[in-house]
């Protein structure tokens, strides 16, 4: 098995225990301590749960469309103009909470699909930044796990 399939068979089987495991943590968040600033964030909880959605709205892309180019660029996200146009902190916590479980089940069942021959297919989000399809599934885990991290405090 190359280096970069265990990467991604690890990072979904992780993505895959993170949604079951997570959001019952979640739900004990109460919702006024939800619309609270998370540990280390100018952003509410609801905010940064709303940015892990954005993530994976925007890596779904990602993860379908890189399987069929070599190379492939992506529009930048502009993380604050995101969580300000959907305003998360007006949405009811457990809602939020239910999207991200849905959304990222859905991530794993696709992660799963990819072929391993579009592992190396680069992704360009940032001109300075090309990085492999491999390297953004991994990297979309790492990412949810520190942010998540943030609002379990």
């Amino acid at each position: 098995m190359s280096d970069d399939k265990a990467a991604v068979n690890a990072a979904i089987d992780r993505l895959g225990a993170l949604v079951e495991e997570i959001p019952p943590r979640l739900l004990t968040i109460p919702e006024a301590e939800a619309g609270g600033q998370a540990l280390g964030m100018s952003w509410s909880r609801k905010e940064v749960l709303g940015h892990l959605l954005d993530s994976a709205g925007n890596n779904l892309q990602r993860f379908v469309r890189a399987q069929y180019q070599k190379q492939m660029s992506f529009p930048r996200y502009t993380q604050d103009e995101w969580i300000a146009a959907q305003a998360y902190r007006e949405r009811p916590w457990s809602e939020l909470v239910e999207l991200w479980r849905l959304s990222n089940r859905h991530l794993v069942h696709v992660m799963r699909r990819v072929p391993e021959a579009a592992f190396g297919n680069v992704c360009v989000v940032a001109e300075d930044e090309p990085s492999t399809l491999a390297h953004h599934m991994v990297d979309y885990v790492r990412h949810m796990e520190h942010h998540l991290g943030q609002i379990l405090g």
